[in-house]
């Protein structure tokens, strides 16, 4: 092996070790977005605070990965390809970190919540929109891997969906509220949740562009729709 095909397979195993922390990452936050949800659905405590102390683990990865990314560029200088990997390795794992704070953040809410009268639905309901949201995340990292950048606009797709949830859930927190002032702050701590989950799916779909700029160098040409129609039809009048 001559001196540049060893400086290639040292640069290949280090490219290696930090996507597969990068992936460790999107495994945990995986667990996080569905512990979150199901810890509202059954009323766990324990869980819930999991979750939160779990969170440590996510940002300390990103904490590593930032630091490998940088020594790989300081030491390696690699070249245009290699780069735009580990500058979406950094995308990736930045939008993951902020996932897993959306997961905390709704875990912090479980115990609040179970203090107020119980919505109806509402632990289904959320726990179906986390459910989409971990899915398209699983097929977001399973791109990333696979280089398939089909895959990827399907996530992005995909988001919509979410978006469309998300907008039909806070249609329904306002009817509750009209209907029962007694409902307001329960509802409006729902719609915390709700919100969190539908950002956390901008974000997976910030994952899934990642995939399509690393296979072609450009990002995808065509800017994504929001479905999130909260702040235009809003009427708070029953009639």
């Amino acid at each position: 092996m001559n001196s540049n095909q060893h400086i290639r397979s040292a640069f290949d195993r280090d490219l290696d070790r930090v996507q597969a922390k990068m992936l460790k990452m999107g495994g945990l936050v995986e667990a996080a977005i569905l512990d979150a949800a199901k810890s509202f659905e059954t009323n766990d405590i324990d869980l819930a605070n999991d979750v939160r102390a779990r969170d440590k683990a996510i940002d300390a990865l990103e904490a590593e990965i930032n630091e490998d990314v940088t020594r790989i560029i300081a030491l390696q200088a690699p070249a245009a390809s290699d780069l735009r990997t580990l500058l979406s390795i950094l995308k990736v794992s930045a939008n993951l970190e902020r996932i897993g704070d959306y997961a905390k953040n709704m875990a912090k809410r479980t115990n609040v919540l179970l203090q107020m009268p119980m919505i109806e639905n509402s632990p289904a309901a959320l726990r179906n929109l986390s459910r989409e949201v971990q899915l398209m995340l699983k097929d977001a990292l399973d791109a990333y891997v696979r280089r398939d950048t089909d895959m990827a606009h399907d996530v992005i797709s995909r988001d919509t969906d979410v978006d469309e949830l998300y907008n039909s859930l806070f249609r329904e927190f306002l009817t509750y509220m009209m209907e029962d002032p007694r409902n307001i702050t329960a509802c409006m701590h729902l719609h915390f949740i709700a919100k969190n989950i539908e950002r956390m799916g901008d974000h997976v779909t910030s994952i899934a562009e990642q995939v399509v700029f690393l296979v072609t160098g450009e990002m995808p040409a065509e800017p994504r729709d929001k479905a999130d129609q909260t702040s235009t039809n809003v009427n708070l009048s029953k009639g």
